[in-house]
């Protein structure tokens, strides 16, 4: 039985999906190389031995892959190089094309370059559920409440129209967080993801409909 059948056979008895944080991917090259444009989407060889055997395994199962996906983070690491309408899905300038395909926002270029990556590894098939995606509200310069609540409306209103890549396929996506993580540790901006305050108040009045 080869490695990838013993995988199999073991995981089969549990639901499982793969998470994987597709900002620390964009960053850490040398373990998978989401590049751009979208449609060069690869994983790295070093990555490979271990992304492809979840990948068919997923494929075999029909499970989606899980991301996170934070456009905010991406721009702060580069102001100089992303425009921050495009970061927040409210682009100002034309849209960047791939072939025939055209990119009006980051966070269609980030799944669209995944999903590349996916069929080269064997998961034509497999579906993206975005598991966290969200904007914070103070920490950080670009971090305010109006660029928030902006991020997240835009999202509401996009995932219904799925990507350039898979048009008319909605975006399964959940917004990270539900509350402010006031006594949390680490970086000041992680304690702002949330869309009400720790008292429970709103921070944004956002429309779901």
């Amino acid at each position: 039985m080869s490695s990838f059948d013993t995988f199999q056979s073991v995981m089969k008895s549990s639901l499982v999906m793969m998470q994987l944080n597709l900002f620390y991917l964009q960053c850490e090259t040398s373990t998978v190389n989401l590049s751009y444009p979208p449609s060069a989407g690869a994983f790295s060889t070093s990555a490979g031995p271990y992304i492809n055997p979840i990948v068919q395994f997923l494929a075999t199962t029909g499970a989606p892959l899980l991301v996170n996906v934070y456009t905010c983070f991406s721009y702060i690491d580069n102001p100089q190089h992303i425009d921050l309408g495009y970061a927040l899905l409210n682009p100002k300038g034309p849209a960047v094309q791939d072939g025939d395909l055209n990119y009006h926002n980051l966070f269609d270029v980030s799944l669209d370059a995944l999903y590349s990556a996916l069929e080269r590894a064997g998961g034509l098939n497999v579906e993206i559920v975005v598991s966290e995606t969200g904007w914070i509200s103070m920490g950080n310069d670009a971090a305010t409440f109006s660029h928030a609540e902006d991020y997240y409306q835009n999202v509401i209103n996009h995932i219904a129209n799925g990507t350039p890549k898979r048009p008319g396929r909605p975006i399964e996506t959940y917004l990270f967080a539900m509350f402010d993580e006031n006594q949390k540790g680490g970086a000041e901006t992680e304690r702002h993801f949330g869309l009400f305050f720790p008292n429970k108040q709103p921070k944004y009045q956002l429309q779901f409909s």
